[in-house]
């Protein structure tokens, strides 16, 4: 028996070659006004039977193949613990050669996870939770619906550091609309650098679902967004991350390591803003990229 996947089906870009349960539909949460994702599913568990079965019924000449492993829907963490434990004992059990598990982590889902339980997850194989910040401005996320200040998402966040779980946390630019533009880029700055995840990823504001939340922003335009996004850079000076800029709503695509990198990125997007100046049609454009299918 092989997986069944109630569609559509996310996963980050680094768990392309992952083998992917999905042990909760939709996200627990599901009512931040700019993400489309889950918008068409309504939240649930599904039962261990159910998961037991799909993990078990990988053919026995597959196994030895599995390397990692990602536990989907949007927010997998907020699995009851001792749920998550016998999936993850039994993925050991089943793939001699998993290395990792990943999952999407919402602050709603760590606040359901002691630092103990999080610290006995990271032994059984769970190493990395994608964790969506969004913004660390906080009148930003309160116009988002959240449900969250950057504070208690920082609390969060270095409780799962604390565990020896690896972060991966993204942040989007033009989230915040032309208005709080320089706030939100220097706040979310601000916030990694006092996380100091081990990735730091960033998407650009983009149409899916969201159209009542699109139409409500005073959107950035290309020009204002790279702006926005040099904002960042020139407030971002984490101790030890990567950061990427590869998603596909991106249009300006960094990726360098801190601290090391730091200088060539703030180039990198000062070279960019001079060329586009050239093509003064572009810089005063909004970007449109529009997922259509889900």
């Amino acid at each position: 028996m092989m997986p069944r996947y109630e569609e559509p089906l996310f996963r980050p870009p680094s768990e392309a070659h992952s083998l992917i349960f999905q042990i909760t539909v939709g996200c627990s949460q599901n009512s931040c006004t700019f993400c489309g994702m889950y918008k068409g599913k309504k939240f649930r568990l599904r039962p261990l039977s159910e998961i037991y079965s799909e993990i078990t019924g990988i053919p026995q000449h597959f196994r030895e193949r599995i390397i990692r492993v990602f536990l989907a829907d949007g927010d997998a963490l907020v699995y009851p613990f001792d749920g998550i434990v016998e999936i993850l004992d039994l993925l050991s059990a089943t793939f001699p050669n998993l290395a990792r598990v990943g999952s999407y982590a919402s602050p709603n889902s760590l606040q359901t996870k002691t630092l103990d339980q999080l610290t006995q997850l990271r032994g059984k194989h769970l190493r990395i939770l994608y964790f969506g910040l969004e913004s660390g401005d906080d009148e930003t996320l309160l116009q988002i619906k959240k449900g969250f200040t950057a504070d208690q998402m920082e609390e969060s966040a270095l409780k799962a550091r604390e565990a020896g779980m690896k972060l991966s946390v993204t942040a989007i630019l033009g989230l915040a609309g032309i208005y709080r533009s320089v706030e939100h880029a220097r706040s979310t700055a601000v916030w990694v650098n006092r996380v100091n995840p081990e990735y730091f990823s960033l998407l650009t504001m983009f149409h899916r679902h969201n159209e009542d939340f699109i139409r409500a922003l005073k959107q950035c335009t290309h020009g204002e967004l790279m702006l926005e996004a040099r904002e960042l850079l020139v407030n971002l000076n984490p101790a030890r991350t990567i950061l990427r800029s590869n998603h596909v709503s991106n249009f300006l695509n960094l990726a360098g390591n801190y601290p090391k990198d730091r200088e060539k990125l703030i180039k990198d997007v000062d070279i960019a803003i001079e060329q586009a100046r050239l093509n003064p049609g572009f810089m005063d454009s909004v970007p449109e990229y529009l997922e259509e299918y889900y």
